[in-house]
């Protein structure tokens, strides 16, 4: 417990971190996100692969390819819906100013923007806790670390905007900081949840795998494809995923 523990909190201090390089470097160059929002994509490409659809495929007995098919899509189903209730993260990250003059209008549409990050956290906070289930730590270290690589640019893109609105650094960080535990709450009640029922693991795990693969292909792909740096993304989604791989192969 004590290692899940550490690691909700590493998941979501991930987002912290990324908010405190926010403030650093408050407007970073396009190309730099592209490429580090890609790098995190082929990152968690690989742990839900490696970590949470394999896996359920290994525990869903005489029915797991079925049940690791409908986690996945049920995983996917269930972020679309989010999508329905709250903005596409890659409508919303290039949050422009300029063309709202009127404040309280630009301010509710970059808190939207911040809801919109905090709420897609939970199910990535799941899919860390849901991936000790299996008694593999190498594993759920892989999951809980791609997330946590993705906290980091989505932690830093939040700063900016809210800044620009007016937001006081005091009360930016503050929000910065509730992204983040909301994902250590996710990653809690994903381990629990698989704690107290074995049963549900094989679903949950490629369930989580789907959430993980939603996100990707919805959210970061066409985020890191939108501003002319196509190459250099899918290179460095290559090399994230690469990257996974040889840790995966040489640690395991």
């Amino acid at each position: 417990m004590q290692i899940v523990l550490l690691t909700a909190l590493g998941v979501g201090g991930a987002t912290i971190i990324g908010a405190l390089l926010g403030f650093l470097f408050k407007h970073p160059s396009q190309k730099f996100n592209d490429i580090t929002l890609s790098f995190a994509a082929g990152v968690m490409l690989s742990a839900a692969v490696i970590g949470l659809i394999l896996p359920s495929l290994d525990y869903g007995g005489n029915f797991s390819i079925v049940i690791t098919i409908i986690g996945i899509l049920c995983g996917a189903l269930c972020l679309n819906l989010i999508d329905k209730l709250v903005p596409h993260l890659h409508r919303m990250t290039g949050v422009d100013i300029e063309k709202h003059p009127g404040k309280t209008e630009r301010l509710s549409k970059v808190l939207l923007f911040v809801i919109a990050i905090a709420i897609h956290n939970i199910p990535e906070g799941i899919a860390a806790g849901v991936s000790f289930g299996t008694g593999n730590n190498l594993q759920a270290f892989t999951v809980a670390g791609g997330i946590a690589l993705q906290n980091i640019p989505e932690g830093m893109v939040i700063i900016a905007p809210m800044l620009a609105s007016g937001i006081s650094q005091r009360r930016t960080f503050i929000i910065a900081l509730m992204t983040g535990v909301v994902e250590v709450l996710g990653t809690l009640i994903g381990y629990f949840a698989v704690s107290i029922s074995a049963a549900i693991l094989p679903f949950a795990l490629s369930f989580a795998g789907g959430t993980m693969l939603y996100v990707i292909s919805d959210e970061m792909i066409p985020e890191t494809h939108a501003h002319g740096n196509e190459r250099g993304a899918t290179y460095a989604l290559l090399a994230g995923f690469a990257l996974m791989l040889l840790f995966d192969f040489l640690l395991g």
